[in-house]
């Protein structure tokens, strides 16, 4: 391995190493996280919960050489999501333990709330940022991905067509998420339409024609250049010692932020709905931007949309599960009409940007569009919070002024490209047919 992987490694390794010190102290002592202050526990186990995502992307990669295709993929696609996942079922695990309670009640908005803000985030920001830092990058470095439109702010970046089927599955659980808030929480009903979406996609994927064609690159791709033995011995390794962080920090990472907010008088939920999904998700949006930086933005852009399928799925899905497990019998994972509003707020929002890439682009107007929009939100609703502000609206009545104006956008943005929406379809319905077992050839 070079120095650069060398580092790298080490460095995602750093970043774990003073929660572990800490928590091996506490094993074998009588100390106790309570004995760190509040802040330096968030600073730690986050930093920790950094790392590890790191790592456990990293193995995952390189298991990629040595397991079945089939199994990499259904690996990879749970880690995709698993900072955020452990976050929410964290939240979820606590709603069902003291259901009925007010401690109860309030750990579902937690859990609603993280989900929320992870999924604006990754699009926000993610899908936003990361297609104005590719034309951005494109001045010194040739980006094929990078096309020239007439007019103001006009260059778009091109999304790979393949996507197609990931985008049109994406729609689904959009157009679904809209119903959730209708039946009282999160429920069965979920669990099986979105988790059933996901199982759908990946059997379709690995039955049909799409091969992934991204080559692995730094430490996935030094990894995979060792011995077997060595290879396995490592991923095994990476593994275990990334889900062990995530295991042990995720609580007081959770706590804390919690204790944070209340100290600074802001609400539990809003530290948990940005602050924890924001660094969970930069280990992935760190990759993009080196995947970017290398003119590799198609291979960046794949990755983001994935993720959000993945978050928009089993994310949601499978929290009524934790939920059920926790209560010692099935229940539903209820939420309040604030966190109802996220919901239909997270869901306009994928319907927009989802409107933007019915054309296989997003351009520079675009993704401006879609950052204004996001942190414009995120920054009224705050002051409305800290009393900065005077509005006649409420936080909940901005959520859905902010969901109607996404609403609007995305269903005109529809109606213009309704070519672009019919090849879309075309595209992804060729994809399935070709993936069923029993499809009449002649």
């Amino acid at each position: 391995m070079n120095r650069q992987t060398i580092g790298a490694l080490l460095g995602a390794i750093g970043l774990t190493v003073p929660w572990f010190g800490y928590w091996l102290l506490t094993l074998f002592t009588d100390r106790s996280v309570e004995h760190l202050s509040t802040n330096i526990t968030v600073l730690i186990s986050g930093l920790s919960v950094l790392g590890a995502a790191f790592l456990l992307a990293w193995a995952a990669e390189t298991a990629e050489r040595d397991v079945p295709r089939p199994f990499a993929i259904a690996v990879l696609a749970v880690l995709a999501v698993a900072p955020e996942y452990s976050v929410d079922a964290l939240y979820a695990w606590n709603a069902g333990a003291f259901a009925g309670t007010a401690r109860g009640i309030e750990a579902g908005n937690l859990a609603v709330a993280n989900m929320t803000g992870a999924n604006r985030i990754l699009i926000g920001i993610g899908w936003a940022g990361i297609a104005l830092f590719t034309v951005y990058r494109r001045g010194s470095s040739l980006d094929p991905s990078v096309k020239d439109r007439a007019g103001v702010l006009a260059e778009a970046v091109s999304v790979d067509k393949d996507l197609a089927l990931d985008i049109v599955f994406l729609m689904a659980a959009t157009l679904w998420a809209f119903f959730v808030p209708l039946f009282g929480g999160i429920d069965a009903l979920d669990m099986v339409i979105l988790v059933g979406l996901y199982v759908t996609y990946i059997l379709v994927v690995l039955r049909g024609d799409i091969e992934p064609t991204e080559e692995h690159v730094g430490v996935p791709a030094a990894l995979q250049a060792q011995p077997k033995l060595r290879r396995f011995l490592t991923v095994i390794t990476l593994f275990t010692y990334s889900g062990l962080l995530i295991f042990t920090a995720v609580e007081p990472f959770a706590h804390g932020l919690e204790t944070i907010g209340t100290n600074i008088g802001v609400p539990s939920f809003f530290m948990i709905q940005w602050i924890a999904p924001l660094a969970s998700e930069s280990p992935e949006l760190i990759v993009v931007v080196y995947l970017v930086n290398k003119a590799r933005s198609t291979a960046g852009f794949n990755a983001l949309i994935s993720s959000k399928l993945n978050q928009w799925t089993l994310l949601i899905g499978t929290l009524v599960v934790v939920y059920s497990i926790a209560n010692g019998q099935y229940g539903v994972l209820p939420f309040d009409a604030k966190q109802a509003a996220e919901i239909w707020l997270t869901a306009a929002q994928s319907f927009f940007a989802l409107a933007i890439l019915v054309n296989f682009e997003i351009s520079v107007r675009e993704a401006i569009m879609l950052l204004i929009l996001f942190v414009s939100q995120v920054v009224i609703e705050f002051l409305i919070i800290r009393d900065m502000v005077t509005l006649a609206l409420s936080s909940y009545e901005l959520l859905l002024v902010y969901t109607g104006v996404y609403l609007v956008l995305g269903t005109a943005l529809f109606a213009m490209r309704r070519a672009a929406l019919k090849t879309l379809f075309e595209r992804a319905g060729q994809t399935i047919w070709a993936a069923l077992p029993a499809r009449i050839s002649e």
